[in-house]
């Protein structure tokens, strides 16, 4: 009977078998051409899951003709680290040894810090991966070591041969001569929304159950049953999530964190919360994104199912929050000019060394004095318009109160 995983038994052998990612492992990809002129150093992967960070890391392992060692950062510990790195001390290991670490930011920095001794004398060649921005998980002088390279989910019409690969192992394992036609394949790519490693179970599944066809109805039937490639997605949840905070729905806000952490989601419920109390809540209550970031951590550090609780304090306080986006609307207004190539040119006595005309507002009643700051090709712009709720709206009073008449017409 087979035990492994059918994604794992059909992992692509080479970059010509890898669908999708031809910026990376396409005639002309960057990572190809690298390993083809044996050029292996430290790599960070990052991308939705099913897109080939691990198929890719074994490939470039077989390639390199190096040791090839493999750890999940969310069972790994130092000690593991360690053993492998001694096994440079052997005459096998003795010409380095490729890693590759698999969710990455499960590490703590710690954990990774002890990494760039190894990184650094040659020992090891790291790879690793992740499904979060790296920019926000992984220590930056792990990242200032090694190059980056984005996984973008597969398009479902490159999808298809990897699922037609599989449908016809599936065949001769089982002594059949089912059939299935492509738009069942492009079907079931839909399905899976990027992910090859998704898109392959629903076609196992739908395999097993289907008498003589693969049929759309025999896919729609698993998912049914239980299948978790609907359009509860990972994105249209976070989406939901969002739109409900921003609705001010706490019973429709408990629902989508349930239904998240229910996922394994914590990490994209963390950040996706810290957006919101900055977009969303702005403003109107600054102390949100403290909070917020306060309970992210918190869930961070105990890890599910505990974390559950700090991270359904910070989503309730956020849905019951006052709302506003004034400060998000004044970046959108102000970045439009930018892009415009207005302001160019800052004023003269906001320039150094010299300051030449500027005046220093604390030597002046109430600290403020009318000065002008923006280019002066937009000098009578306004960006910012206080939001109606009270915690602006007494930012607004003070404003009025020292006398700044760039706000005196803002009603």
């Amino acid at each position: 009977m087979r035990n492994a995983q059918l994604a794992d038994i059909l992992r692509p052998k080479s970059f010509d078998e890898i669908v999708g990612q031809k910026h990376l492992f396409g005639e002309r990809g960057v990572v190809r051409r690298m390993i083809e002129k044996s050029k292996i150093n430290n790599m960070i992967f990052f991308g939705p899951p099913g897109t080939g960070k691990t198929t890719a890391a074994t490939i470039i392992a077989e390639k390199s003709g190096m040791v090839f060692r493999r750890l999940n950062a969310t069972t790994a510990s130092l000690s593991d680290v360690k053993e492998i790195a001694n096994e440079t001390n052997n005459v096998f290991g003795s010409g380095g040894i490729l890693l590759y670490l698999d969710e990455i930011q499960y590490f703590n920095r710690k954990q990774q810090q002890s990494l760039l001794e190894y990184m650094e004398d040659g020992r090891i060649t790291l790879i690793a991966s992740t499904t979060e921005n790296p920019h926000f998980y992984i220590y930056n002088a792990i990242l200032s070591r090694s190059s980056l390279f984005e996984f973008k989910p597969v398009a479902p019409e490159d999808c298809i041969a990897a699922l037609r690969r599989a449908f016809d192992y599936l065949n001769k394992l089982e002594n059949e001569n089912k059939k299935v036609e492509d738009n069942v394949l492009l079907y079931i790519a839909k399905i899976a929304q990027g992910d090859v490693r998704s898109a392959i179970v629903v076609l196992e599944n739908s395999f097993y159950s289907a008498e003589n066809e693969i049929k759309k109805e025999d896919v729609d039937a698993f998912n049914a049953m239980g299948g978790s490639f609907n359009d509860d997605t990972h994105y249209d949840l976070l989406s939901c999530l969002q739109k409900s905070i921003r609705g001010s729905d706490p019973d429709a806000t408990a629902f989508y964190v349930a239904k998240l952490i229910a996922a394994g989601e914590l990490l994209s419920l963390c950040r996706r919360l810290q957006v919101i109390a900055s977009e969303d809540i702005g403003l109107a209550y600054p102390m949100a994104a403290v909070i917020t970031r306060s309970c992210c951590e918190s869930a961070v550090e105990l890890g599910l199912p505990e974390g559950r609780i700090p991270l359904i304090n910070a989503a309730i306080m956020l849905a019951t929050a006052p709302k506003s986006n004034s400060a998000y609307m004044a970046l959108a207004a102000a970045s439009e000019d930018v892009e415009a190539g207005l302001g160019v040119e800052c004023p003269p006595h906001l320039q150094s060394p010299l300051f030449k005309g500027y005046k220093y507002p604390h030597d002046a009643p109430n600290h403020y004095l009318n000065q002008q700051y923006l280019p002066n090709d937009i000098k009578n712009n306004i960006y910012y318009k206080f939001g109606d709720n009270k915690t602006e709206q007494t930012a607004k009073a003070y404003a009025d109160s020292i006398g700044s008449s760039k706000y005196k017409t803002d009603k």
